[in-house]
């Protein structure tokens, strides 16, 4: 296994990670955004208030994205099985 190999596979990691974790991250920074400006117009200082609408969100997202994510885990961990040959010298 060469650097450059280990260099490969880490990018394909975090690019996976990357495309798997970005809906819910955005999705619960948009949430989170818009009640922090409807606190902020209304004073309403309430901390389940910015919690819960979040975990709702996220969780409709992961749900409604679930097979598309778990097609992506799939298509990374076939092509790392196909390399495991190449892996040996």
């Amino acid at each position: 296994m060469t650097a450059e190999y280990v260099l490969y596979l880490s990018r394909e990691t975090l690019s996976t990670a990357i495309l798997i974790l970005a809906p819910l991250l955005g999705a619960g920074l948009l949430v989170g955004l818009s009640v922090g400006i409807f606190q902020a117009v209304t004073q309403i200082n309430e901390m389940t208030l910015t919690f819960i609408p979040k975990m709702a969100v996220v969780g409709l997202i992961l749900m409604a994205l679930i097979p598309w994510f778990l097609d992506i885990l799939l298509s990374f961990t076939r092509e790392l099985y196909a390399q495991i040959p190449l892996m040996v010298n």
